[in-house]
């Protein structure tokens, strides 16, 4: 598919609050609303059904001390014997495909960051199973709370190798240590296990970093630095800790939140970004990291949201854009309606 690209920063209005402030892009109905989440809906991960993706499955954690990972399919209706409940406040939520449990049998799972705990989890998708033996501790040798709280994660797994890893952000952390980079490594049991592997991520110091996006393909990770920039460094650890790229500073009304990959079938990467005090997304080059493009998908304060370019179904020909909105729920958009 070829798309055409306008490149244009538009004015925008103060309503009245410091928080947000009113888009004069039009506004992008989605084509599906989810049913509500209990509490506060945060962040999603959508997984693609490789044998009928009409049976995909979208994720979304629902933010509280009695949480959930909710499952959601393409209407938009909860999937109960997949949601897992009784989660201590999930935060954020990603998917993998192929994990290698031996030389016969793979997996694809689901992983998400329980805070209250500090770990974070793994099972299989679709069938739910846990695999993690009751979690996996993180930030182990952190004592402030903020400190060893993990928030955002992001599942990467290198094309060369196959090796799995999870990439997790906390709460509060300090500069050039901020994420830490953990590999799932199967032990002699047959049971996967989390390996610290890498600490690393610069951080202005003026916020947080929760979204965190990993670009398997082309090898890069980025991360938000709320108020400050997306920042990108190498995934594979083995390549080192360089800082390679700060960009979308002066693009962002407050916060830089939901980070999305998305890989086209001309070849080109785009990486689509919350902009969460303007109710909107930017949608940067992923080669020239420049901004190519704004929309207004009439969300409110977006945390989280996710893409798959994957046609899905008659109401998602051309893949789904997936985005968290501040009412307990989240937007489903044929990924037509963003990219044109």
């Amino acid at each position: 598919m070829k798309y055409t690209y306008i490149t244009a920063l538009l004015g925008f209005v103060i309503i009245g609050c410091q928080d947000t402030i009113e888009s004069k892009l039009p506004a992008i109905k989605p084509n599906v609303i989810t049913e509500k989440t209990k509490f506060d809906s945060d962040d999603p991960a959508i997984w693609v059904n490789p044998k009928n993706p009409e049976n995909s499955i979208v994720f979304g954690t629902d933010k509280q001390t009695d949480g959930a990972i909710y499952a959601f399919n393409l209407k938009g209706e909860i999937i109960e014997d997949k949601t897992i409940r009784n989660v201590a406040r999930p935060n954020n939520v990603d998917v993998e495909y192929g994990f290698a449990l031996n030389d016969s049998v793979q997996v694809d799972v689901l992983a998400y960051t329980e805070r209250e705990k500090h770990q974070i989890r793994l099972f299989t998708v679709p069938d739910m199973k846990p695999i993690d033996g009751g979690g996996f501790k993180v930030f182990e040798n952190e004592t402030e709370l903020d400190f060893k709280s993990p928030m955002g994660i992001s599942l990467y797994k290198n094309k060369e190798t196959n090796k799995l890893f999870a990439f997790v952000s906390r709460k509060a952390g300090p500069d050039g240590s901020y994420i830490h980079q953990y590999e799932f490594i199967v032990n002699s049991k047959g049971n996967p296990t989390a390996q610290l592997v890498r600490e690393f991520g610069s951080f202005s110091g003026i916020k947080e970093i929760e979204a965190i996006a990993v670009d398997d393909k082309n090898g890069f990770v980025y991360y938000s630095d709320e108020q400050h920039c997306i920042k990108q460094y190498y995934a594979d650890p083995e390549k080192g800790n360089k800082e390679l790229a700060c960009f979308g500073q002066g693009d962002f009304y407050d916060d830089t939140e939901g980070i999305a990959i998305l890989h086209q079938a001309n070849g080109k990467s785009l990486i689509i970004v919350s902009d969460q005090g303007r109710g909107q997304f930017n949608i940067y080059n992923g080669k020239s990291l420049n901004l190519e493009k704004q929309v207004n998908l009439s969300t409110l304060e977006t945390d989280g949201c996710d893409v798959v370019a994957t046609p899905l179904n008659a109401v998602f020909p051309n893949g789904l854009f997936v985005a968290m909105n501040d009412n307990k729920d989240f937007y489903f958009y044929d990924l037509n309606k963003i990219l044109q």
